[in-house]
C-alpha cells in the first residue's frame, strides 16, 4: 500500500509539472504584449552578398547580408511587416544568423512616410531559458524527491540573496564589498546546508569546515599577495568593472572556492555518518582517518574541475588574442591569470577542510575509545 501510494503521488507531481511545464512554454510563446521592447517574427529570408575579408594576421572570414521580412508582434504596429538588415559573419562572435520563424527584438523602430524602418537587435530567448529551468525543476523533484525539492529552493533564496547583496554595494559604491560577500558567504552556506541537511550534526560540522577553510584559504592567500606585492596578478584584465577591481576580484575568489569546499565538506561528513550508522561502537580517530581517506580520493578530481571551470571561462577570450597575434605569456597574463589564481585559493581551501570537517565529523558522532 505503501508503494503504490508514493507511487500514485510521483505520477501526480509529474503530470502536475508536465501541465506546469506546457502552460510556461505557451506562455512565453505569446508573451509579446508584456514587452515594452519592440518584437517581431522572420517571416522570409532572403540573401544577399558575401564579401571576404582578411586582417593584418591573415585571418580570413565572410561577411554575409541578410534581408529580414518580419511581423511584429507588440507595440501599436503589431501585425505589420517590415523589412530589416541584418550582416553576420562565419564566426559570429557579435552577431547571428536568422532564419524562418525566429522571434527577434528590434530597435529605431519608427514609421516615416507611411513606411516602417529598424535595425535587429537580437534573439527573443525567454522560451530556450524557462524549458531549461522546467527540466532542472522537473529533474530535481521526480528524481530526488524532498531533497531535490529543498535543493531548489535553497538556490531560489541564495539568488534572492545574491541580487540583495548586489543591490547592497551598488548603493554603497562599492565602499564595502567585502563585508558585503563575506556576510554574504557565511549566509549562503548556513541557508544552503539548513534546508539540505536541516538542524543536524551533519549541518553543524559541515557548516564549521566550510566556513573556517573557505576564510582561512582566503587569509593565506591575501598574506601571500601582501607578501610578493601582488606581483603578476593584472586586475586590469577584468572586463566591465565600473569598481576597483581588486576588492571584487576578492569577493569572486570567496564565492568560488566556497562551493568546492562546501562539496568536500558534505561528501566526507555524508561519508562519516554511514560509517556511524554502519558500526555505532566507531571511535573519532577511526572517523578521523576514514574522513582522510575520503579527502584524499577526491581532493584531486575537485581541484581539477575547479580550474577547468575557471580557465573554460577564459577559452574563447584567449584564443582571440593568440589569433591576433600576441604571445603565450601575454595572453596567460591578461586572460587566464586570475583564473589560476583562483583555482590555487580554492584548491588551499580543499585541502584545509580535510582535516578540518574530518575533526568536526569525528568529535560529532565518535566514541572516545578506552
Amino acid at each position: 500500500m505503501r508503494n503504490r501510494y508514493w507511487s500514485r503521488k510521483r505520477l501526480v507531481l509529474l503530470v502536475g509539472l508536465l501541465v506546469v511545464g506546457l502552460f510556461a512554454m505557451l506562455f512565453v510563446s505569446h508573451n509579446q504584449r508584456f514587452y515594452q521592447r519592440p518584437i517581431a517574427q522572420v517571416e522570409k529570408v532572403r540573401a544577399g552578398s558575401v564579401q571576404k575579408t582578411t586582417d593584418q594576421f591573415k585571418n580570413v572570414d565572410h561577411e554575409h547580408q541578410q534581408t529580414l521580412t518580419v511581423r511584429l508582434l507588440n507595440t501599436r504596429y503589431r501585425g505589420e511587416e517590415l523589412a530589416v538588415s541584418n550582416t553576420y559573419s562565419d564566426s559570429q562572435p557579435m552577431d547571428q544568423k536568422y532564419k524562418r520563424g525566429d522571434q527577434i527584438f528590434l530597435t529605431q523602430l519608427k514609421k516615416s512616410r507611411g513606411k516602417l524602418s529598424a535595425n535587429v537587435a537580437g534573439y527573443k530567448r525567454d522560451g530556450v531559458i524557462v524549458f531549461l529551468l522546467w527540466l532542472v525543476c522537473l529533474l530535481l523533484l521526480m528524481m530526488m524527491g524532498n531533497a531535490g525539492a529543498f535543493a531548489l529552493l535553497s538556490v531560489i533564496v541564495n539568488a534572492l540573496l545574491f541580487v540583495l547583496a548586489i543591490v547592497i554595494d551598488l548603493k554603497n559604491n562599492g565602499e564595502h564589498v567585502m563585508p558585503i560577500f563575506g556576510t554574504l558567504a557565511v549566509i549562503f552556506t548556513g541557508v544552503s546546508l539548513f534546508l539540505i541537511l536541516g538542524p543536524t550534526k551533519k549541518m553543524l560540522a559541515t557548516f564549521g569546515a566550510t566556513v573556517i577553510g573557505t576564510f582561512v584559504a582566503l587569509g593565506i592567500s591575501l598574506l601571500v599577495f601582501a607578501l610578493t606585492h601582488e606581483r603578476g596578478i593584472y586586475y586590469e584584465s577584468m572586463q566591465y568593472v565600473t569598481q576597483v577591481p581588486r576588492p571584487l576580484f576578492i569577493a569572486e575568489t570567496l564565492l568560488g572556492s566556497l562551493g568546492a569546499v562546501m562539496d568536500e565538506s558534505s561528501d566526507i561528513i555524508a561519508t562519516l555518518f554511514e560509517l556511524k550508522q554502519l558500526n555505532p561502537l566507531v571511535s573519532w580517530k577511526e572517523l578521523f582517518m576514514s574522513g582522510r581517506n575520503v579527502g584524499k580520493s577526491i581532493m584531486g578530481p575537485l581541484v581539477n574541475v575547479l580550474f577547468l571551470i575557471f580557465m573554460a571561462d577564459t577559452f574563447t577570450s584567449s584564443l582571440l588574442y593568440i589569433k591576433n597575434g600576441n604571445s603565450w605569456g601575454y595572453t596567460f597574463a591578461m586572460n587566464m591569470s586570475l583564473g589560476t589564481v583562483q583555482s590555487l585559493v580554492s584548491g588551499i581551501g580543499i585541502v584545509l577542510a580535510i582535516p578540518l570537517v574530518s575533526a568536526f565529523g569525528a568529535l560529532l558522532l565518535g566514541r572516545r575509545s578506552k
